[in-house]
């Protein structure tokens, strides 16, 4: 059904509505590592990697994301690739089994843009054509159908072609059109939705009315979003501070956006479980909530409510967080890691937590473009 009036934006074949967001795509080789119980790091196997392992030998793949156990990734040629868990059918095979080697969804090549709730088991693509899809899961309305059927092979949200920016959090979905307004779906619960409750949809519904929504970044059950004008808002789940917004941990949530402080030059955020980290147009990176283990990077395990910056480097391009880890890499291809460590998840070659950033071997060639792995105990990256 219609959900909105974005009416007069056209399509046209090729065209990438997330071209002003991804204007560097860059194809390699994958690497994975860290826990593998469900063959999540794509390697053939269930055996955990403490260094980096490669995904066979192809060099094209130019985007890859986690979800808890599994992952999808795309291909230069616009293919769409899963592996790992399948248990609730997100690996889009038509069945709810397991791969540890990746396996084409299907036989189309224009998916552009993949994503995975923190749980991993509703995961959602945008196409070229501005059109969302998703499947696995569909609890509490999690695929945006108007039901809260499961699905294992891919299922498009509404029929509209409009889609800008789209993420799968905990159950549910967001999306910014062309028109910059933004929506969500699915489960509510903690406020993630925006709608200021806590009721379920099975449907997309906007959140509030305004138009200036750019990108939309998805963690275990919060949201955030950037809007034209830099700013940066966040809402939902406030577990550890991880809202930003300067909350005591107690507070458990908040069920409208509120503004990260008062500056304009955020360009991305990465959600780990009980964390964010987050980049400044000036490559700087900067980090709030739990830190138990040290995964904000700031070489201590103090919580912080709002943001703190990591470090004082100024050549970050990209960053994601994952399960009570971090993980950055260098306009210079250097790559990042920090935080927890168990099952090697740091992919240091042991399992020794680090508070602060440590580089991954010497190499400079590891892609500019990060995945999202909220919520996961590996992590994939591509290589160039």
């Amino acid at each position: 059904m219609p959900i909105g009036s974005d009416k007069g934006f056209i399509v046209k074949p090729g065209f990438n509505p997330l071209a002003e967001q991804t204007s560097e795509v860059v194809a390699g080789g994958l690497w994975t590592w860290g826990y593998n119980n469900q063959g999540q790091l794509g390697d053939g196997t269930t055996t955990s990697r403490s260094s980096p392992v490669q995904v066979g030998a192809i060099t094209t793949w130019t985007s890859v994301i986690a979800g808890y156990q599994n992952n999808l990734a795309i291909k230069g040629d616009g293919t769409l690739w899963a592996w790992g868990a399948g248990s609730s059918g997100q690996l889009g095979q038509g069945n709810t089994s397991a791969y540890s080697s990746p396996v084409q969804i299907g036989a189309l090549t224009n998916w552009l843009k993949a994503s995975a709730s923190a749980y991993g088991n509703s995961v959602g693509c945008l196409k070229t054509d501005g059109t969302v899809w998703m499947w696995g899961n569909g609890y509490a309305g999690a695929l945006g159908q108007g039901n809260t059927t499961s699905m294992s092979s891919p299922v498009q949200v509404g029929s509209e072609t409009y889609w800008a920016d789209f993420s799968a959090g905990s159950n549910s979905g967001f999306g910014v059109t062309t028109g910059g307004k933004l929506y969500a779906w699915g489960y509510g619960i903690y406020g993630q939705l925006a709608q200021g409750n806590s009721t379920n949809y099975s449907s997309p519904v906007q959140v509030g009315a305004l138009t200036d929504w750019s990108k939309v970044f998805t963690g275990k059950y919060c949201c955030a979003a950037i809007k034209t004008d830099g700013t940066l808002w966040t809402w939902g789940s406030n577990d550890d501070g991880k809202l930003g917004i300067g909350l005591a941990p107690s507070t458990n949530s908040v069920s409208s956006p509120s503004q990260v402080g008062a500056l304009t030059t955020w360009v991305k955020l990465a959600w780990g479980s009980d964390t964010a980290l987050a980049l400044k147009t000036d490559g700087t990176l900067w980090a709030w909530g739990g830190n138990a283990v040290g995964q904000l990077g700031t070489n201590s395990v103090t919580y912080y409510s709002s943001p703190v910056q990591v470090g004082a480097l100024t050549n970050w391009k990209d960053v994601t967080a994952g399960d009570r880890t971090g993980v950055a890499v260098t306009t210079g291809g250097a790559l990042y890691v920090w935080g927890f460590n168990g099952s090697g998840r740091l992919g240091l070659g042991n399992t020794t937590n680090y508070s602060s950033p440590v580089q991954l071997g010497a190499l400079t060639d590891w892609s500019s473009t990060l995945g999202e792995i909220c919520n996961a105990q590996h992590t994939p990256v591509i290589k160039g």
